[in-house]
């Protein structure tokens, strides 16, 4: 296997390859408008809406954006994450009132339900205007931008099923929901969702258990790059006191480098070459 050159646009399920090319479109959001027309043009993906909506929530969280790139064959829908020092604060405030789910199934982090609120009526008409050719549908995100893409993917899946996604791909997201809707979520979603951790991430491990739970399904990044699949967490203790420190958010700490996109890119592109 080899770090693919091109977009494989008839992809219809998971292979690491199609999560190297959903990491580099989840790194892509992070960039200005002009370079994602740009970089989606020369990916195949022709046609780019950009989703942006300014909002004050009560978090250090100024606004959401994302893009959506298509072309006759594949849709990819990318949310932009953000740093965690700007989301540690909100991530692990206990204080704040949980949000119903989708189709009143469960319930989300405030937080991430106002941040995909102000933008999604945007993304999903942009999803049905543009899913005019039977195209496969993928999100996928960074840090918050992955726990935005699992529940846009929600949202179609539980209220307005026929604009379901073909699969979603995040990268140190962090933990997005209740158990009721986790599991509806895996139900609707099983073989097609994959939340790349890396090693000692701290993004991942927060908002704390058990009010707040993973979707399936976990891929590892152990501390020498190697990607393994879904190690519980009694099998990786061991990998993760390698890189720990006494405090996961300082700047130089484990928790923080782990969780760069440009560190699950390496890591990607170390396990295909």
């Amino acid at each position: 296997m080899a770090v693919p050159t091109t977009l494989d646009q008839s992809v219809t399920g998971y292979s690491l390859p199609h999560a190297y090319w959903l990491a580099k479109a989840a790194d892509l959001a992070y960039k200005d408008d002009a370079t994602i027309d740009q970089q989606a043009h020369d990916w195949g993906l022709p046609t780019v809406r950009h989703h942006f909506t300014a909002f004050t929530p009560p978090f250090p969280l100024q606004d959401t954006q994302a893009y959506t790139a298509a072309s006759d064959r594949m849709i990819i829908t990318a949310f932009r994450g953000t740093e965690p020092k700007e989301i540690r604060d909100w991530l692990s405030d206990g204080t704040t009132p949980p949000w119903p789910g989708p189709a009143e199934t469960g319930y989300v982090h405030y937080g991430f339900a106002e941040a995909l609120n102000s933008v999604f009526p945007t993304v999903r008409d942009t999803i049905a205007d543009l899913r005019d050719n039977g195209q496969s549908l993928w999100f996928t995100g960074h840090s918050l931008g992955g726990a935005l893409a699992m529940l846009a993917a929600a949202r179609l899946y539980l209220e307005d099923p026929k604009l379901q996604a073909d699969g979603v791909v995040t990268f140190g997201q962090p933990r997005t929901c209740d158990r009721l809707l986790a599991a509806a979520y895996n139900k609707g979603f099983k073989d097609r969702t994959y939340r790349f951790v890396n090693n000692n991430d701290i993004v991942p491990q927060l908002p704390p258990e058990p009010a707040f739970t993973h979707v399936d399904t976990a891929r590892y990044i152990d501390s020498a790059g190697r990607i393994r699949d879904n190690a519980g967490l009694l099998g990786t203790l061991p990998d993760h006191a390698k890189g720990l420190t006494a405090d996961a958010f300082a700047p130089a700490s484990d928790g923080i480098r782990d969780h760069f996109m440009r560190n699950y890119l390496a890591a990607l592109e170390k396990n295909l070459s």
